[in-house]
């Protein structure tokens, strides 16, 4: 009887587990279709948004808006995200500092990829112009890595400085003024910059959840036909 009681118990735990991770991807499917109407919106709406000082910090609320920007560049403090590869090639994502118009504070501007050179401490030359100009692009986080390194978010000594990981906070001090958390690529067509074929950070789609929930729901019901058939068995022995 006690063996049976345990059996139970077991099944019972089993069978809720299951279905509650067939539930929980149906809400991912939810979130996911949420996020992607959202992003969906924000791409086709022709609406520019003008960051300024007061503009509020915040990437979720404002990720893939057409931006323009007035200030200037800093030419003497640039950086650059090693290990980006474009074509096969390995290269570097070129990040400016942009300083508003009010010198408030600046935006990082992802001015495009560049090759590596032939000796990698040989570091590219990053001339440009640094008058007034307004400037256009996409608001974007920063490209992600899979493993997290310690260490990976410390940049360089010296400029332009090389790094892993963006971590607006550390790069603020280390240029000296605020910084916006998230960049702004720049425009194809805009001058100064560099290759640029920005895209769109690809995730798991809702009809993939809505598929795995299905799979877990399925294996709920093989586990209770399996449990009933057991103790069907049981009972007739």
């Amino acid at each position: 009887m006690k063996a049976k009681k345990i059996g139970i118990l077991i099944y019972v735990c089993v069978l809720l587990l299951l279905i509650n991770l067939g539930l929980w991807q149906l809400r991912r499917a939810v979130e996911k279709q949420s996020y992607m109407d959202h992003k969906e919106t924000v791409l086709a709406s022709p609406d520019i948004l003008n960051l300024t000082g007061t503009t509020e910090d915040n990437i979720e609320q404002i990720k893939y808006k057409k931006v323009k920007v007035v200030g200037h560049y800093d030419e003497d403090h640039q950086f650059l995200i090693d290990n980006q590869i474009s074509a096969g090639k390995v290269g570097y994502l070129v990040l400016t500092p942009f300083i508003l118009a009010d010198q408030s504070r600046a935006v990082l501007v992802n001015r495009g990829w560049l090759p590596i050179n032939q000796h990698r401490e040989d570091l590219p030359m990053l001339k440009m112009s640094v008058l007034p100009v307004q400037i256009t692009g996409r608001i974007n986080s920063f490209p992600s890595v899979g493993i997290k390194l310690a260490g990976s978010e410390t940049p360089g000594e010296g400029w332009p400085s090389v790094l892993q990981i963006v971590d607006t906070k550390i790069l603020a001090e280390k240029v000296g003024y605020k910084l916006f958390s998230f960049q702004v690529e720049l425009d194809k067509e805009s001058p100064e910059g560099f290759k640029r074929e920005w895209q769109t950070n690809k995730i798991m789609s809702p009809d993939q959840h809505k598929a795995y929930a299905l799979q877990w729901f399925a294996l709920a019901i093989a586990l209770t036909a399996l449990f009933y058939w057991y103790s069907k068995k049981n009972r007739d022995e």
